[in-house]
């Protein structure tokens, strides 16, 4: 892949050239079998950046066949577990050195500001390598005192071949949170990325490669869900599919799955997460934690704080301050230094979102600001402020994945843990108050994966993060993530 050259003190204001991309598959970069490409596009103004590798099932079934045998018989299945860490140290290093071209290349093909792909997106996704280079010596079993004259242990073992699904938000990050931990605990891989963002996956790929990870322990197949994706999901020869995305591609998924080889099965999926204010919080800090957890990256977050309640003694002061937040927000050229929000990720989410924002206003919510598009080309949208917004309109039931808040009135502790529960989500929820002791009880009665208090979108590589409901399966990162890539064995020993 080729991109401009970027100073190391700071990043480039000037978009990457890229030339066309093919897909790796046992360690060869290679055209896909059909010879067909697709293009990604530059979300700023809709034009192709470069072609990239169509994969299909034809692709898909040599990249878990080269999987198969490196798992199996390549110099990875007899790798002690330290030289594992040390490869994945090596990507981690790898990455950072080229940290300036990987964040211009994901605000290239996402379009997030490149302020947050420096500041947000690779300071985690190298982060959680280094964190699972750590784990991959001290993935352990134990002994087990049964009844009898037996010797019992149990040994964690690598699942297999796993492949691996990631959505366009954070492309980046999404690939470090599947990678690192099913790395470490030796299986291989077969990665999709999404067809909108797929240039920084292949360019991890490829620093990958140039580390050291033996040919077919990481293949990246580029293509379409109901093609590649389907493929992947519904292979025989797959022991576990690991998908994070939107939670209707999750059922299929998993239907997927359960009618192929009942392989094991991760998914990290939508959300609709109150964010909710009392009025004892410390107002301006409120309000800063949700104008942040709802506006970043374009308000394509599974987590964004998309239902906004606020207790009614402070709702009039705390709108009026968002507002004028929203009002200001700078909407721009994701490679300006003062750009805040850049545009949506495609021409689909961007007619995804005007379509809520319409909704919001047929059922009568109260439209404070924003509500249409900025310029005249490119995915971008107005930041948009709801209020007075009731639990049954539309845009408080489903999840925009865009620049839309909704807020809500609350009385009272009970009534907002009973309507924060009121969802089919499950994936987080933030809390603002002073008191500890309603903190704790908020944080005890959402049925939610994470929980903030007086904070909102806080990750790092060893918190745990998953959903209740149909937020989804599992949990990624930490300790915890390590069982979605293991399977358990029981050796039984006569003395």
């Amino acid at each position: 892949m080729a991109t401009a050259n970027a100073p190391a003190a700071k990043p480039a204001r000037t978009k990457p050239r890229v030339v066309d991309q093919k897909m790796l598959i046992g360690g060869k970069w290679v055209n896909s079998a059909s010879g067909k490409t697709f293009a990604t596009t530059d979300p700023t103004d809709g034009s192709v950046i470069c072609n990239v590798a169509e994969g299909d099932k034809a692709d898909i079934d040599l990249a878990v066949r080269v999987a198969r045998e490196a798992f199996e018989n390549g110099p990875w299945a007899r790798m002690n577990a330290s030289e594992r860490g040390r490869l994945l140290n090596k990507l981690a290093d790898a990455v950072e050195e080229h940290k300036e071209e990987l964040a211009a290349l994901e605000s290239l093909d996402n379009g997030k500001p490149l302020n947050d792909a420096m500041g947000a997106d690779l300071p985690l996704s190298i982060a959680c390598y280094r964190y699972y280079a750590g784990w991959a010596d001290k993935i352990f079993g134990q002994t087990i005192p049964i009844n009898g004259p037996f010797f019992t242990y149990t040994r964690h073992e690598p699942i297999g071949v796993v492949g691996q699904i990631i959505p366009w938000n954070f492309p980046l990050l999404m690939q470090a949170w599947k990678w690192g931990p099913a790395l470490a605990c030796g299986n291989t891989l077969v990665l999709k990325p999404a067809e909108q963002t797929p240039l920084t996956a292949l360019r991890v790929a490829q620093l990958a490669q140039e580390v050291g990870f033996p040919d077919g322990v990481i293949n990246v197949v580029p293509g379409y869900g109901p093609t590649a994706g389907a493929a992947l999901s519904g292979h025989m020869d797959v022991d576990k599919i690991a998908f994070t995305g939107e939670t209707g591609t999750g059922k299929i998924v998993m239907t997927a799955a359960a009618q192929s080889n009942l392989k094991r099965v991760s998914l990290e999926l939508g959300g609709k997460s109150p964010n909710i204010v009392f009025a004892d919080a410390d107002l301006d800090a409120a309000v800063e934690g949700a104008y942040f957890g709802l506006f970043f990256n374009q308000g394509q977050c599974c987590c964004a704080g998309s239902r906004l309640f606020v207790q009614d003694s402070v709702y009039d002061a705390f709108v009026a301050k968002i507002v004028e937040k929203a009002k200001g927000r700078k909407v721009g050229d994701p490679f300006a230094s003062d750009t805040e929000q850049g545009p949506q990720v495609s021409q689909e989410q961007f007619d995804r979102v005007l379509g809520y924002i319409a909704a919001g206003q047929k059922d009568g919510a109260k439209m404070l600001t924003g509500g249409g598009r900025v310029g005249e080309k490119g995915y971008f949208v107005q930041p948009t402020v709801f209020g007075d917004v009731k639990d049954d309109m539309k845009i408080a039931q489903e999840e925009i994945f865009g620049p839309v808040m909704s807020i809500l009135r609350f009385k009272d502790a009970d009534e907002v843990i009973a309507r924060g529960n009121r969802t089919q989500y499950g994936l987080a929820a933030a809390v603002w108050t002073k008191d500890v002791k309603k903190a704790l009880r908020l944080a005890n009665g959402l049925r939610a994966g994470t929980v903030w208090v007086n904070c909102f979108d806080v990750f790092d590589a060893g918190a745990p993060f998953g959903g209740f409901k149909m937020s989804g399966i599992g949990r990624e990162l930490g300790q915890y993530a390590l069982q979605l890539y293991t399977e358990v064995k029981t050796v039984t020993m006569a003395m």
